[in-house]
């Protein structure tokens, strides 16, 4: 890959994670007592965040509508698809733990770096625990590197010639 293309990978990466960053302060999903609040259906639920969610969902389904009719992607050479469609074991793991630590701590990896950027405390703490536990998943488990199916045909196309 040029140092040219690469640069600009970076800049948009740059500027989408910015936006994301600004769209989660604005939201706010930084703020665990809103996350707890929708996340308590049984008591006082604050049902703010679904539109949050809703929202990102209806950019994510166009935005995915626009991007499977293209032969590649525009900063990239191929896109990575996963290769299984269907949920495993790991999967269920993966979410059921990811959904504890949100719901125990009120932050989730991306708000919770976004908060720990604004010097909060326990967001700091939420950061350090994830990327320790990062590591010792890696270590417990071992890791293995994610397969991806050839780009077209996971996205239900003939190969580009």
């Amino acid at each position: 890959m040029r140092a040219a293309s690469r640069k600009l990978q970076l800049t948009a990466a740059f500027v989408a994670g910015g936006l994301f960053g600004i769209g989660l302060l604005l939201s706010g999903m930084t703020m665990p007592h809103k996350v707890i609040g929708f996340l308590d259906v049984a008591g006082r639920w604050d049902p703010t965040l679904a539109f949050v969610m809703a929202g990102a969902l209806a950019v994510y389904a166009l935005a995915y509508r626009l991007a499977v009719r293209r032969p590649a992607p525009w900063l990239g050479e191929r896109f990575d698809v996963p290769a299984r469609r269907r949920p495993d074991g790991r999967l269920w793991l993966g979410a059921a733990i990811f959904g504890l630590g949100w719901g125990l701590a009120g932050y989730c990896p991306g708000p919770g770096i976004v908060a720990a950027g604004s010097l909060a405390g326990d967001a700091a703490w939420f950061v350090a625990s994830m990327i320790a536990g990062s590591f010792l998943t890696a270590k417990l488990l071992g890791t293995r590197p994610a397969t991806t199916a050839a780009p077209s045909r996971a996205l239900g196309r003939e190969p580009v010639p």
